[in-house]
């Protein structure tokens, strides 16, 4: 009896452990929140997911340009021994993408909510 017992409340706590552990390594990140993250971590992977046009226009410096449209074809070049910060215009490409990356099994991955525009409208830098 207790040994069933201690079977299945050891099945009960990985089960949730797991998720939890997910959970903290993919986030939606504010820009001051990304700020403080490309600062303190300098292996940051950060992926713009927009398209070649808005990437002229502007785009954080050191991004890595895959649009949306070509991320499962080019997933190999996103590594997954770093953390990798997710951006676009506004944010909902990025979180699509951001999910994507997640599910794919990418330990550590970052949304930059409200995208390129919410990052310039807090004063932080663009390139052009």
């Amino acid at each position: 009896m207790f040994k069933r017992l201690f079977t299945v409340m050891a099945v009960v706590a990985f089960c949730t452990a797991v998720p939890a552990a997910l959970a903290a390594t993919a986030a939606n990140v504010n820009p001051r929140q990304a700020a403080a993250l490309l600062k303190e971590r300098a292996d940051i992977y950060l992926l713009d997911v927009r398209t070649l046009q808005e990437y002229r226009q502007a785009h954080l410096a050191d991004s890595n340009l895959i649009p949306i449209d070509q991320i499962e074809r080019r997933l190999a070049e996103i590594p997954r021994n770093r953390p990798i910060l997710v951006y676009c215009a506004v944010g909902s490409r990025s979180a699509q993408v951001f999910s994507y990356l997640a599910r794919r099994g990418y330990p550590e991955v970052y949304n930059l909510d409200g995208g390129i525009v919410a990052w310039a409208q807090h004063g932080y830098p663009v390139s052009r």
